[in-house]
């Protein structure tokens, strides 16, 4: 057989997590900024191609979306072929052996905590530095772009956030696991590709990404201010990313592969 069936799969993410709660604390936090990095320029290429097509779009806004969805993922492949570190997927990672009783709560709220620390680093880089400083998108269509795109973000109920964010992990989670599921690159990367494509042109909301879109956006000029960006996406997109990866993914298919029945 030339994949992993799902109580393999189950096993190796269960491991990955294993792994990362053994791993020097340093080498850790380095893996997390690695992670956060590619996420960002996962997101900063679909900037690049999604907002530099505004004809298109104006006619045609959902081929616009599919576009951005279909580049983004080559951030998550990136994370997964180089071992690098996300906060989203330790959701997953951390739970399974939690279930399995290989690691402690202690274990899980440190290391999610780190991953998600460090991610922000990774992500404020590129976001500063590759995107801003380098001057990728202070003009438009890209700043009229990635500015309506953040505003948007940031403009919406806590509850709408929340749900959105329980979506966005549920399927970025579902695209490590099918990412197991291969044992080859190219089978990794299409399994990868399929679920975050979807969520990116669905419009759900990934903390770690938006750790990205909208600090860019308020390094090139736009009216949004960090409170703003903390508060009103930040917050509640974690929240459900957390309820996405830990409870959709990581408590139901650790209870269907990994728990051992009395």
């Amino acid at each position: 057989m030339n994949y992993n069936k799902p109580d393999q799969i189950a096993s190796e993410f269960s491991s990955s997590g294993c792994y990362k709660s053994n791993l020097p604390l340093h080498k850790f936090c380095i893996l997390a900024i690695l992670g956060g990095a590619f996420i960002a320029f996962g997101g900063l290429l679909s900037v690049i191609v999604a907002g530099g097509m505004p004809g298109i779009g104006a006619g045609n806004p959902g081929l616009v979306k599919f576009i951005a969805g279909s580049l983004f993922p080559v951030g998550l492949i990136m994370v997964s072929v180089t071992g690098a570190d996300l906060f989203t997927s330790d959701c997953t990672a951390f739970t399974l052996p939690w279930i399995e009783k290989k690691t402690t709560g202690r274990t899980f709220l440190t290391f999610l905590t780190l991953s998600f620390l460090f991610n922000f680093v990774g992500s404020q880089i590129v976001a500063w530095l590759f995107t801003a400083k380098a001057g990728l998108i202070y003009s438009d269509p890209w700043k009229e772009y990635l500015h309506h795109y953040a505003s948007l973000k940031v403009n919406q109920d806590f509850l709408t956030v929340f749900i959105k964010g329980i979506g966005a992990n549920w399927l970025v989670c579902l695209g490590m696991w099918m990412g197991y599921a291969a044992k080859d690159i190219i089978g990794k990367a299409i399994g990868i590709w399929i679920p975050v494509m979807l969520f990116v042109t669905l419009g759900y909301e990934h903390s770690i990404a938006n750790m990205f879109f909208i600090p860019a956006a308020i390094y090139t000029g736009a009216g949004i201010t960090w409170s703003s960006f903390i508060i009103q996406n930040l917050i509640p997109a974690t929240l459900g990313n957390i309820v996405g990866g830990a409870g959709l993914v990581g408590c139901i298919y650790g209870y269907l592969y990994l728990k051992r029945q009395p």
